[in-house]
């Protein structure tokens, strides 16, 4: 059986350049860990998300599904969440999309694609309540990329509205929500303006 040991010898040339580096890291590493941020991404193999950002192991807590969604039935990201806000005590949640989405992609299709049309039903329905902007765009490089940045905002509100989040703001708990995406083209990262740091912002950013 092939037990994949190109993977094997790049671990240890990492975990050796790290020692070389810093002697006590994995020492330090494995007491605790203590991250200040949440990234909710998507599975993409193209976002690494530690690497985006510049942040080591233990820096960054994260969470990853296909287009990077926060539906309120799914207790793998609820529990996520919970554990990072009420355990980790993070302070920050970064919701991050990428343009050239796979998933976007696919809601978009007029076929079907299997069991995740279930999960990609959440982006439709995006899709849906901003038909007209999105027909209005033209051409459909363009309505897709718009696309993988309302599906971020929208995420972003979800994240808002768990029982977690608005647990959190209610004990004056310093919590801030964003709305990022990424250029796989270029690498770089963009903010959406979507920063939510409590119910007041919640209702200066998305109404009601």
């Amino acid at each position: 059986m092939n037990k994949l040991p190109q993977l094997f010898a790049n671990n240890r040339r990492w975990a050796s350049s790290i020692e070389k580096t810093d002697p006590d890291f994995f020492k330090t590493l494995a007491r605790q860990q203590k991250p200040d941020y949440l990234w909710i991404g998507c599975s993409d193999s193209r976002v690494p998300a530690n690497e985006i950002v510049g942040l080591m192991p233990g820096e960054l807590f994260v969470h990853r599904n296909v287009a990077n969604l926060v539906v309120h039935t799914d207790m793998n990201c609820l529990s996520v969440i919970q554990y990072a806000v009420e355990v980790l005590n993070v302070k920050h949640i970064m919701v991050c999309g990428h343009y050239g989405c796979g998933g976007i992609i696919a809601a978009t299709e007029d076929k079907t694609h299997g069991l995740i049309d279930n999960w990609l039903r959440h982006i439709r329905d995006v899709r849906s309540i901003h038909l007209d902007e999105l027909k209005g765009l033209g051409d459909k490089p363009t309505m897709l990329n718009r696309l993988c940045e309302l599906n971020v905002i929208r995420q972003v509100s979800n994240v808002c509205q768990t029982t977690i989040v608005q647990d959190a703001w209610a004990r004056k708990r310093p919590l801030a929500v964003h709305g990022w995406i990424y250029g796989i083209e270029d690498g770089l990262l963009r903010n959406l303006d979507v920063c939510v740091a409590g119910r007041r912002d919640f209702k200066r950013v998305f109404g009601g």
